[in-house]
């Protein structure tokens, strides 16, 4: 389906365009158990979780958000069967392929965050072309962490930054949040207003961080490959109800 012919998500009507979320971070949690409660094998899960997130970025698009953030593949993940590492692998480099023309008309910019150098190479150079391909598209931001650890981003945001020191180039009180933020994967990003999470696990699971300090926390018992534009809707009602404080009164 083109960009042209595909549904267009209309922004339902309660909700206020002016404050809803200009980023959204997902944890995109349940496409095992989804596959096992139908008997499916959990490759079967993964498989529908890309269509999930396909409608959860269109409409994102769609409504005026600015950025979607998903977290895709841990740094914990390798600990998984291998036959369905290499298939999610395997289906990584599929997907980038098969949707990066809808992308480019849809205006979407990929990015990956992650210590990517960890991934096969066939998939790094897929990677890389998606993001070349797609680098001033205006539309959304589509940012996929890959291979992904919040504390392994932070670790390595200071081994860089006590490089720098101990060859001159700063010192230690140059050292602020700024600074820092320039040597996370996502440098240059606006950090998530919302996390959404699906299953009902109630944790962070090493996403992000740095990043989530103040976002609000969205769970949902839905399993991820249920999650649809209409629990999108609920999230973002959710979202809207709330008073935003940043620590203050």
């Amino acid at each position: 389906m083109s960009a042209k012919t595909r549904v267009i998500y209309e922004l339902p009507a309660d909700l206020d365009q002016s404050r809803l979320p200009k980023h959204i971070a997902v944890i995109m949690d349940g496409n095992g158990r989804w596959a096992k409660r139908r008997g499916l094998p959990r490759t079967m899960g993964h498989r529908r979780g890309v269509d999930a997130l396909k409608e959860a970025l269109r409409c994102c698009r769609d409504w005026g958000v600015q950025a979607l953030t998903a977290y895709a593949f841990s740094t914990e993940n390798w600990g998984r069967p291998l036959e369905e590492v290499d298939f999610l692998m395997a289906l990584f480099e599929r997907v980038l392929m098969r949707e990066l023309r809808e992308m480019m008309e849809e205006e979407v910019q990929i990015q990956f965050v992650g210590n990517l150098t960890a991934l096969p190479q066939s998939l790094q150079k897929k990677i890389e072309y998606s993001m070349e391909e797609t680098k001033t598209n205006k539309g959304i931001l589509f940012t996929i962490a890959t291979n992904y650890g919040g504390r392994q981003e932070i670790l390595t945001a200071c081994r860089e930054i006590a490089n720098q020191v101990k060859q001159g180039f700063i010192q230690p009180e140059d050292i602020d949040e700024t600074l820092f933020e320039q040597h996370l994967y996502t440098a240059g990003m606006c950090h998530p207003d919302l996390l959404i999470r699906t299953s009902g696990e109630l944790r962070i699971s090493n996403f992000l961080l740095w990043q989530l300090a103040y976002a609000e926390i969205y769970v949902t018992d839905t399993l991820w490959p249920d999650f649809d534009h209409q629990e999108l809707h609920l999230a973002l009602s959710s979202y809207q109800k709330r008073e935003r404080r940043f620590g203050k009164v």
